[in-house]
């Protein structure tokens, strides 16, 4: 009896060594026909690989999606003067008004009442001083009437106030801001204000070919946040801008 059960351990175990043989011998002749090129048919084992592949290409997808909508569903309880931790708002009188009202920090704000863009240099300073990853530009409004309307000579001094950022703050992301328009009580008393569409059009332009951001606010400036001069904006008007800019450059 103990014969017998030994021998069928044994047939047993010869079987599988067959088996395992004929595999081994199997996947060596495959391999060849492999290395000269033979035809074989290999559209099954290509297309498991392929749905596997695309399986689990559809489940990384789906995993991120989940993540966006809770980033999305999650609310930013930050407020305006934290999500503008270095950045910096380089302006003029409007752009002042961040500071006038307290919506951001003297660190976040170098303004300048009636500067013109060939008078930045002292600005600049301050911005490299601050350093920021992102600056956003709102200049060119005293320009529009100190060039006389002409848009080339505005253009020109653009371009050399984005190339000098360029040098002194080579790490910041720059934004460049639309010039608001004015309400008609200004043209009156400054009637190339009207120009500012063409200016905005030429400053788009010269943002393109700069690889610069431009972000139209022109929607923003509804008349009910104008100042009686009809060219500066009240308290109220501020955050929305801010929040505007924040959401462009995802601060």
């Amino acid at each position: 009896m103990d014969r017998i059960k030994q021998r069928t351990k044994r047939r047993i175990v010869l079987g599988i060594c067959i088996i395992a043989a004929a595999a081994v011998i199997i996947l060596i002749i495959q391999g060849v026909r492999g290395l000269l090129g033979s035809g074989a048919d290999t559209s099954a084992g290509l297309e498991y690989i392929e749905k596997e592949e695309a399986g689990n290409i559809n489940a990384i997808e789906e995993k991120i999606s989940l993540l966006e909508r809770q980033d999305n569903n999650a609310e930013d309880t930050r407020s305006i003067k934290e999500k503008f931790t270095g950045s910096v708002v380089l302006g003029d009188s409007v752009a002042q008004g961040f500071l006038e009202y307290d919506i951001l920090n003297a660190s976040s704000v170098v303004a300048e009442i009636g500067v013109h863009l060939n008078e930045l240099d002292e600005q600049i300073e301050k911005v490299k001083e601050l350093s920021p990853g992102v600056l956003f530009l709102y200049l060119g409004m005293n320009d529009v009437t100190a060039t006389n309307g002409d848009v080339e000579s505005f253009v020109s001094e653009y371009r050399a106030v984005l190339t000098h950022l360029k040098e002194e703050v080579p790490d910041a992301h720059i934004f460049v801001n639309s010039i608001f328009p004015v309400q008609e009580k200004a043209t009156a008393g400054e009637p190339l204000l009207v120009r500012i569409p063409d200016y905005n059009e030429a400053l788009k332009e010269l943002c393109d070919s700069q690889t610069v951001a431009f972000i139209d606010n022109t929607s923003l400036a509804e008349e009910q946040y104008y100042e009686q001069d009809g060219v500066h904006f009240k308290a109220d008007f501020y955050p929305i801008w801010a929040e505007r800019m924040a959401e462009v450059a995802a601060l």
